[in-house]
């Protein structure tokens, strides 16, 4: 990884984990990959390695990026999905050319037709997006509970009830504030 950039927030749902490239929408924004070797390095992580990316495959990214959490958030909200929202995940999902491989290990992993085919990986990503944002995988989608970051995410937990997008971030931060918001209004007595 690179030094100087922020650190990738990584979840197992790849599509809400991308949207989580641009975090703390509502406050100081952070944008994770501000140039397009942070989206060569992003998708490496993800296991959608490509050798390079231009300055306009990082603006499709962002485009990309920017539909699933309008459409994913909508969702969340139960609300109408934006119709561009949903037309540029699908023309994303139906432009690219990768395929699902299984490993020896049993695993699956994705094979892009080459190795500089960005949109191939923005495919799979917008495959992604539609199988959560349709309903087709077993969670729910959820608004992150922290009024500067409010991100779509993934809830696998056997309740469904998770208020944070990252525990160790916004839940912890959350946590954090409450706690310290407590000491102020109940000060411990000098001993």
């Amino acid at each position: 990884m690179h030094a100087g950039f922020p650190d990738f927030r990584l979840g197992s749902v790849l599509a809400t984990s991308f949207t989580g490239t641009l975090s703390e929408r509502h406050g100081d924004a952070v944008e994770r990959i501000p140039v397009p070797q942070r989206l060569v390095d992003w998708l490496a992580v993800n296991g959608l390695t490509v050798d390079s990316c231009t300055t306009a495959q990082l603006d499709l990214a962002r485009q990309l990026r920017e539909s699933i959490h309008a459409a994913a958030t909508a969702a969340a909200s139960q609300e109408a999905l934006p119709a561009s929202a949903v037309q540029v995940i699908n023309d994303f999902s139906t432009q690219g050319r990768a395929a699902a491989i299984l490993t020896p290990e049993g695993e699956r992993r994705w094979r892009l037709s080459s190795a500089t085919c960005v949109e191939d990986a923005l495919s799979v990503i917008a495959a992604d997006a539609i199988n959560i944002i349709s309903g087709e995988r077993d969670g729910k989608l959820a608004l992150c509970a922290s009024p500067t970051c409010q991100a779509a995410f993934f809830d696998t937990s056997q309740s469904r009830t998770r208020k944070w997008c990252d525990m160790n971030t916004c839940g912890n931060r959350q946590k954090k504030a409450r706690f310290n918001a407590n000491q102020r209004k109940n000060p411990r007595p000098a001993e």
